[in-house]
Parts: structure tokens; sequence; C-alpha cells
């Protein structure tokens, strides 16, 4: 499979991958994702270069995507931990003709590997307060729970980390992308 940065062209994928989300979790008890996210903010994410495709083929529809970024939520982590460079993964999605085949967690360790190439520390996510089933996922693929914010506000209040490390193991071709620097 590929890695292609997404494009504005992108947008009605990006949109159908959440809302399909958002069904099949209701499916499963949870109402993670069901108020729609702004497509404006998924546009601004495709024009700052933050949001990626994973494909069979470079033609063929996205079989996940995910948004790869250095967004600290000022409610979730400290001051301290924003002053850490680390990368921040959002809007990880997988089609569900792809499940099971442990697409996200090959996703997440390209995201640890992309992150550590920049010279990041930790890889960072922040998961729906109330899946449990999805922090499990998240603990299964090395990340440690930092703190659940209690702030009622914060649906996404979940946050974790791991350490960054380079890795080809997740098999991901990205070379259709930029290549990348330490300041990156």
């Amino acid at each position: 499979m590929i890695i292609v940065q997404a494009e504005l062209a992108d947008l009605p994928r990006l949109v159908k991958f959440r809302t399909d989300s958002a069904a099949w979790l209701t499916k499963l008890g949870t109402d993670q994702w069901a108020k729609p996210f702004p497509a404006d903010h998924l546009a601004q994410s495709i024009r700052n270069g933050e949001v990626f495709l994973v494909k069979e083929r470079l033609r063929s529809d996205a079989a996940a995507t995910v948004t790869l970024d250095r967004d600290a939520d000022p409610r979730l982590w400290t001051a301290s931990e924003r002053a850490e460079d680390a990368l921040y993964v959002h809007k990880l999605s997988v089609d569900r003709q792809y499940a099971g085949m442990d697409l996200g967690g090959r996703i997440l360790d390209w995201c640890g590997d992309r992150a550590a190439k920049t010279g990041a520390r930790w890889l960072r996510l922040d998961a729906w307060t109330t899946n449990p089933r999805l922090h499990a996922y998240y603990r299964d693929h090395g990340f440690a729970h930092v703190r659940t914010s209690a702030d009622p506000s914060v649906v996404s209040g979940w946050a974790a980390q791991r350490p960054t490390a380079l890795s080809s193991g997740h098999g991901l071709d990205d070379s259709l992308l930029p290549r990348l620097t330490g300041a990156d």
C-alpha cells in the first residue's frame, strides 16, 4: 500500500470516511463522531499538507486516512508537554473493507516513523473519552495513557503517547511524499 498527501479534491472522500465511521461506531453503541466535522477544518488541514490517504494503488480509492500534525489541544496537553517536540495523530479512519488487517496499526507505526524523521520525541493522540475499546486498541499499539480530561466539553479527552521510532516494518510506501528534514 502507498501513502499520498490528500488534495482538496479528496475532501468528499474524507467526509465520507467520517460519516461511514460514525455509522459503524453507532452500531457499536458509541456516539463517537456522530456530530459532523466541519469540512472547512479538513480543507485547511489538507492545505497544510497534514492529511494523508492510504491506497492500494495510486489511482484506487482510499483504504484509510490519517491527519498528522503539531496541533496539541491545550485542554489536553500541559504547557510543558506542548513545548516538547511531538506529532499528533488525528482523524485516523480505516474503510470497513480493510477491517481486521491491522491497517490502523501499520498507519500508527508509519506516523511514529515519520515523527521520528522530523526529530520529534513523541507520537501523541487523543481518543473519544467514552470509547474504552478504542483506548485498549491504542494501548495494544504501544501508547501509554497520560490523562483523561475532566472538562465535559472535551469529548475526545483520553490523551496518550508513545515514543517515536524509525521503522520500515509498517510496509507502507511513502516514496511519493516530499522528503522530510528535522525542521519539518
